[in-house]
């Protein structure tokens, strides 16, 4: 499924992460309930964005290394999707949402798609809290001396000095950090839930459905509990 980007487009063409926008989470409730939300942060959109924009998402969980597909139930009041999660521990729930061609104004067309993930239970090791070739990109959550950072991966291989946008909890503004040589933000240390995105851009034209794009957008999110 992923694809193995050349160096030039993961180190040339990552974009500045957008600090608003309409991304993909997927949010626990508790140990066994999540809901899928598109939105600016990690409640339901408030602003008449219709989550019915993400209608194709597609989520499985992995539980010991077995994918499971999950089912999406629409949620029309609350503006969301909400799931079950199977089993107990921990649990990744993992989707593709493909968006299709968008524009917005002058811009580019663009294929867009998002890659939403979130942690159920407690945060794995950086090994298990990977889901390797299942996404093309992802963030993998890093606990360590008490603190949190995130892991940008694209092609299986780590995002440097990509911008990682973070919602920290507690926080009104996003905070938006670079990634090192090996792909890890700075560490924060507030206990509470992380909701955190990355973007990748590569400069390909194609057409999809019909519709011609200047370039491919993919989007990883993360959503994970920390310190609780």
């Amino acid at each position: 499924m992923s694809k193995r980007y050349p160096a030039t487009v993961l180190f040339a063409l990552i974009a500045t992460a957008a600090a608003s926008g309409h991304f993909v989470f997927l949010v626990p409730v508790d140990g066994t309930k999540g809901k899928a939300v598109f939105s600016d942060t990690l409640k339901p959109d408030d602003k008449g964005v219709p989550v019915e924009r993400i209608a194709g998402t597609k989520l499985s969980v992995i539980d010991g290394g077995k994918a499971t597909d999950l089912a999406l139930t629409h949620d029309k009041a609350a503006n969301c999707y909400t799931f079950e999660v199977p089993g107990s521990g921990t649990r990744i729930v993992i989707g593709t949402t493909d968006y299709g061609v968008f524009q917005r104004g002058d811009s580019k067309p663009m294929w867009l798609r998002y890659f939403p993930k979130a942690v159920f239970g407690d945060i794995p090791s950086p090994e298990k809290g990977s889901v390797g070739d299942k996404v093309p990109v992802e963030l993998v959550p890093v606990a360590d001396g008490g603190k949190l950072r995130f892991k940008a991966v694209a092609g299986g291989k780590p995002l440097a000095k990509a911008e990682v946008t973070v919602l920290v909890p507690g926080e009104e503004k996003n905070k938006v950090v670079p990634t090192d040589d090996s792909g890890l933000t700075e560490a924060f240390e507030k206990p509470g839930t992380y909701g955190a995105q990355v973007r990748v851009v590569e400069e390909k034209a194609g057409e999809k459905d019909g519709k011609k794009y200047e370039e491919v957008r993919q989007y990883a999110t993360l959503v994970v509990t920390f310190g609780k």
